[in-house]
């Protein structure tokens, strides 16, 4: 799924970015070191180093220190809240919840809830497949109460299995004002870390970052 991969392939760059970022520190660091040791062992004892310039050299070797524990903190602390997280999480499994996401359709009617603009007179929903293609646009209902989708063409004929993505265009009168992704209700059946992010699986197979639920309720 291009939506998933996506979110994927950017929570991995970030992390690696961060990654190196630690590494290049902690290489500076100990080249710091060795440098500041060789220079100390072979200084001339009739022409020592000025005192002043020691501390300078100290200075910076005690900030270049401080930020290699402040590196090495943070990835503690990002274990922590990960573990946190999954411990929280872990009261979500058998709940539906409720996000913007890909349908991954086998057949199955699918509970979904629309936010039409306060000015609009009627409501399209609109079906697109993997590729974007809309593949279906039916009347909806005009208003934030949860409604089935069948899963049908505008001929209705059911659609093929697949990945679908739905929407709802807010018309007034021949104009459209605005097109939304429409929250779509999926029972959660996993919770996993993918690159220090918590991503939870719906029963549908669809995987979504955990901060994108807006919503739970018990699920049947």
């Amino acid at each position: 799924m291009e939506i998933l991969s996506s979110q994927l392939q950017a929570t991995s760059a970030r992390n690696a970015a961060v990654a190196d970022t630690a590494s290049a520190i902690t290489s500076d660091f100990d080249m710091f070191l060795q440098l500041l040791t060789t220079q100390m062992r072979n200084q001339d004892p009739l022409n020592p180093a000025d005192s002043t310039e020691y501390t300078a050299q100290l200075a910076t070797f005690s900030g270049v220190e401080q930020q290699v524990q402040t590196n090495d903190l943070l990835r503690e602390l990002q274990g922590a809240f990960t573990a946190m997280n999954m411990g929280q999480l872990s009261g979500w499994i058998g709940m539906e919840a409720r996000a913007e996401m890909p349908v991954n359709f086998t057949g199955q009617t699918t509970t979904m809830q629309i936010a039409p603009s306060p000015l609009a007179d009627r409501v399209e929903l609109i079906v697109r497949d993997q590729n974007g293609n809309v593949v279906a646009n039916t009347p909806a209902v005009l208003g934030d109460e949860p409604f089935e989708w069948a899963g049908l063409d505008n001929n209705g004929n059911p659609l093929p299995p697949g990945t679908y993505t739905l929407s709802s265009q807010s018309w007034r009168g021949e104009e459209v004002l605005e097109e939304r992704y429409a929250f779509v209700f999926g029972e959660i059946t996993e919770a996993q870390t993918l690159n220090g992010e918590v991503w939870v699986t719906m029963e549908n197979g669809v995987s979504i970052p955990s901060d994108s639920v807006q919503g739970l309720r018990r699920a049947g």
